[in-house]
């Protein structure tokens, strides 16, 4: 029987206690330390991403927050759980985004944590109670399918865009990466998922012990198949491409200092045989096209160092009426000045490059760093080519553009050799956002069977093989330097660059079949016989029940 605003069917209260794992019941029984307990345990899993990168700790990370939804007697309890825990979950993932929004992130994380509301009724229907086998082997499903719609639809840009999906934890975890090549990150968080579902079956519901069991053995079994069978990249050759990581550059005329030293640290580059020089995100402060005396000096460093170098502008441009304004855009500049190649950054990250809806939630500019004008965006990915009859062809992103699993494999498709994403995440230097963001890289390699390159201002850069494997060591926050990676290129089509987010729809599929199965049941379900009338005693007054 569904879940109901109110009270649980008595089957499922009475048995709980007996047959399942319901911890602290006298302390969870007050609903402000189930509250607490409820955001504890959704910020779990927060320990999986960098910086702590516990990434196996994401498989049973949410088992504590599973078994309090389970433990829930009501629907509405149940619900509660569930928006808590996604409320803490957006929290803690976030946290180091709170000196820019303030006590505004309370309220996206408030907003967005509502997402996991129905969800939290999903879990508590199939793990409530005495799940039998069946529902048992359902929910191993059914649960991780509905995580996925929540990933799914806080996924679009709008929402904060797909930073934080739990399968971006594992982008350390080479089997996982293999999962990804097959399915992109959502076939990973489909099974992180799946794990954990069976672990919560394991603690606290012994008459399905050998279900949960056995859906742990599929699920290593699914994995090391595809460890097998999945294609892999064909390599075919390397590339030498030199990233130029700044560092912090702060104080008046931060931008034109900055400028100078990405310019003295790619000096350093003459000699080394380099294919190609990134820069990092917003690494020139002017329309190039209108301010030749930069374009020039940039143009010398190729000249010099050999290669064409890939800068970033963070700029004003008025050359078109109906389209003048502040874009950020990756520019490729030859000896002989820009080639003419430009990328126009097509998703902006909200309240950091524009504020949605402003006219509605502009008053969040005055208790943040929210941006003060939107930028503009582009309108279609690009594929630049290097010079020469076999140039390198490059897939330009800009920030957390490297978060979209989407853009990275329509890169792919239209034949980008090699993936950059151009970042700078000085604003939030001293914490886990810079490790996080380098970490996406690994994931969007993987999954597109093409190496990654990750140039910040500030650090960290990384960069990654087609296989999503590091190469060479990061570049850290702390560092001003240039490095050149010796970047493996691959030839060759993952199965997630060929199908697409498949596992969404199959996740969808699972999810109509469940509640189509939950509503002809509830159909053959004969309602409950209404009372007749009452009966009436000799005086012509209603008789008392029970007299």
């Amino acid at each position: 029987m569904p879940l109901r605003g109110g009270r649980v069917p008595a089957d499922r209260v009475t048995d709980g206690p007996a047959t399942g794992f319901r911890p602290g019941v006298h302390l969870l029984s007050s609903p402000g330390w189930r509250a607490v307990a409820a955001l504890l345990a959704g910020a779990l899993p927060a320990l999986a991403f960098p910086e702590p990168s516990a990434w196996w700790f994401a498989y049973v990370a949410l088992v504590p927050w599973l078994l309090l939804i389970r433990s829930a007697d009501t629907g509405r309890r149940a619900a509660l759980d569930g928006w808590l825990g996604g409320m803490g979950f957006m929290l803690a993932v976030h946290h180091w985004l709170v000196p820019s929004l303030h006590v505004f992130i309370v309220v996206l994380a408030a907003l967005l944590g509502l997402l996991w509301a129905p969800w939290g009724l999903l879990v508590a229907r199939l793990l409530g109670g005495s799940p039998s086998v069946l529902r048992s082997v359902a929910a191993v499903a059914v649960v991780p399918s509905g995580w996925l719609m929540i990933e799914l639809v806080r996924s679009w840009e709008g929402l904060g865009g797909p930073w934080g999906l739990l399968g971006a934890s594992q982008w350390e975890f080479a089997p996982a990466l293999r999962t990804a090549s097959v399915g992109g990150v959502w076939l990973v968080s489909l099974l992180v998922l799946a794990v954990n579902t069976a672990v919560a079956l394991l603690i606290a519901v012994p008459g399905a012990r050998t279900a949960a069991a056995a859906s742990l053995v599929a699920c290593t079994l699914f994995v090391g198949a595809l460890w097998v069978w999945a294609p892999r990249p064909e390599s075919t050759g390397t590339a030498r491409i030199a990233v130029v990581q700044p560092g912090v550059v702060e104080g008046p005329g931060s931008i034109e200092r900055r400028f100078a030293r990405s310019e003295a640290l790619t000096r350093g580059l003459a000699g080394r045989d380099v294919d190609l020089v990134v820069w990092g995100e917003s690494s020139v402060g002017v329309d190039l096209s209108r301010s030749p005396r930069t374009a020039a000096r940039i143009a010398a460093l190729s000249r010099l160092v050999g290669a064409d170098v890939l800068v970033n502008m963070d700029a004003r441009r008025t050359g078109d009426p109906d389209r003048a304004g502040i874009f950020k855009s990756a520019v490729l500049v030859g000896p002989d000045g820009p080639t003419g190649d430009r990328y126009d950054k097509m998703r902006l990250v909200p309240f950091g490059e524009y504020v949605p809806a402003r006219a509605v939630l502009g008053w969040a500019t005055s208790v943040g760093k929210a941006a003060g004008e939107d930028r503009l965006r582009g309108s279609r990915p690009v594929v630049m080519r290097l010079p020469g009859e076999d140039g390198l062809r490059l897939g330009p992103l800009v920030c957390f553009e490297s978060a979209f699993p989407d853009m990275s494999r329509r890169l792919a498709k239209d034949g980008a050799q090699v993936l950059i994403a151009q970042s700078s995440t000085s604003t939030f230097q001293h914490s886990w956002a810079p490790e996080q963001h380098a970490s996406l890289g690994a994931l969007r390699a993987a999954e597109s069977g093409r190496p990654m390159v990750h140039a910040t201002l500030t650090g960290v850069s990384a960069v990654y093989g087609p296989e999503g494997e590091r190469v060479g060591t990061w570049i850290g926050t702390d560092a001003s330097e240039a490095a050149v990676f010796d970047v493996p290129l691959a030839r060759g089509t993952t199965l997630y660059v060929r199908l697409g987010a498949w596992p969404v729809y199959g996740a969808l599929a699972v999810l109509a079949a469940f509640f189509a199965v939950a509503g002809v049941r509830s159909l053959r379900t004969p309602a409950p016989a209404r009372p007749g009338p009452p009966a009436r005693t000799d005086g012509g007054s209603p008789g008392r029940p029970g007299r």
